[in-house]
């Protein structure tokens, strides 16, 4: 009788004839999305046939991969299908697995080098400097038009003062003497202010 576990956390999957596949480890019936997900989480099982207790995981993963492609998320392209095709009975077949194998690995190694690659950069390298920099920039550019004589004739922007007569008051600011002739245009200027006010009311 198979047991749960063949002692190297190998999880016992029995398959029997209705189909129906029996965790041994966890006492329930599963189904292949279980699987699946057991494969994705890096568990290793084995299934085999609840009659004969021949090992027929290589059919179940197939049949997992099959359902994965009805269901859309295909990854095997037609190409690469018929290539794989030709090459069984051909004289290089019993080198295909070991081939494929060997890919994969190398494939799961840069991606993995590649995620580290890109959480690095984000944590600690270049693009995370590059970032606080031009926060920086961002900042000293906020602050000097917060200073500068633009800032009082943008509205709404913060520790801004607004446009006169958008309900916001103009930050006092210390100004130079004034000539007569400079205060009688100031004197126009706001006279003409208050006249285009007067129209809008």
């Amino acid at each position: 009788m198979a047991k749960s576990s063949d002692g190297s956390g190998t999880v016992i999957i029995k398959k029997y004839a209705n189909r129906r596949l029996y965790n041994t480890e966890s006492s329930s019936y599963i189904t292949l999305d279980h699987l699946a997900t057991m494969t994705r989480e890096g568990r290793d099982f084995k299934v085999i046939d609840a009659k004969s207790e021949e090992d027929i995981t290589h059919n179940v993963l197939t049949q997992i991969i099959m359902e994965e492609e009805n269901r859309g998320q295909t990854m095997l392209p037609v190409s690469f299908l018929r290539q794989l095709i030709s090459l069984y009975g051909d004289s290089m077949q019993s080198m295909v697995p070991q081939y494929l194998e060997a890919s994969m690995d190398a494939f799961r190694r840069n991606q993995a080098q590649f995620r580290e690659a890109m959480e690095g950069a984000f944590a600690g390298g270049p693009f995370a400097e590059l970032a606080k920099r031009n926060m920086a920039m961002f900042e000293a550019a906020a602050t000097a038009l917060k200073t500068s004589p633009l800032g009082s004739v943008i509205p709404g922007m913060p520790g801004m003062p607004g446009m006169p007569g958008m309900g916001a008051k103009p930050a006092p600011a210390p100004e130079p003497a004034k000539t007569s002739s400079e205060v009688e245009a100031l004197k126009a200027q706001l006279a003409a202010m208050q006249e285009q006010i007067d129209k809008l009311k």
